[in-house]
């Protein structure tokens, strides 16, 4: 039995933004990790290469964690710690079914919901089988652009997306791009 790594299409998110390469990715994150109050959770979305480590380094890097951020691919939970605690969980390798409580997964939760860290989830699928649909969290789905550099962010909230989320985005409903 292999993992479902099916992401949701573009067109179900209310915005995006288009990035050039990883420095522009990063920066997009930063300015998100602003917002940050602790109690978030953030799904992310998108193909291998496509940039989610990379966004979750600038989202730390705007937390002021000093650590080296790196994939969790192997080990599954990398947990840093800056303005808040970072939970950053990489599902790739999980296989359906598997005990989410041997990684820690409602320990994580708890301290999400207790608004002392922040769970960042690349890879989200069974995360979300833990979470329940309608579970608040915020979703980004990284899809490839024109060129070979270029990232498009599509962005949503579950139940809603609030304001200041939108507004990095350059507010709400932004033009679809083809083929959304």
């Amino acid at each position: 039995m292999s993992a479902d790594h099916s992401m949701p299409a573009p067109a179900e998110f209310t915005c995006h933004r288009d990035v050039r390469g990883p420095a522009e990715t990063a920066r997009l994150a930063e300015e998100l990790a602003g917002l940050l109050r602790g109690g978030e959770i953030i799904l992310l979305h998108g193909s291998l290469g496509s940039g989610k480590t990379c966004f979750t380094q600038g989202l730390c890097r705007g937390l002021n964690v000093s650590q080296s951020v790196v994939s969790p691919t192997f080990t599954l939970v990398n947990t840093y710690t800056g303005r808040l605690v970072v939970h950053h969980l990489d599902f790739y390798r999980i296989e359906p079914g598997a005990d989410l409580a041997d990684i820690g997964v409602p320990d994580i939760l708890e301290q999400v919901w207790d608004k002392t860290a922040v769970a960042v989830v690349e890879w989200p699928e069974l995360f979300l089988e833990e979470l329940g649909p309608d579970m608040p969290r915020i979703e980004l789905l990284a899809t490839h652009g024109a060129g070979d550099d270029e990232r498009i962010w599509h962005l949503r909230g579950i139940p809603r997306l609030d304001e200041p989320w939108a507004a990095v985005f350059g507010g709400g409903n932004n033009d679809k791009h083809p083929g959304d």
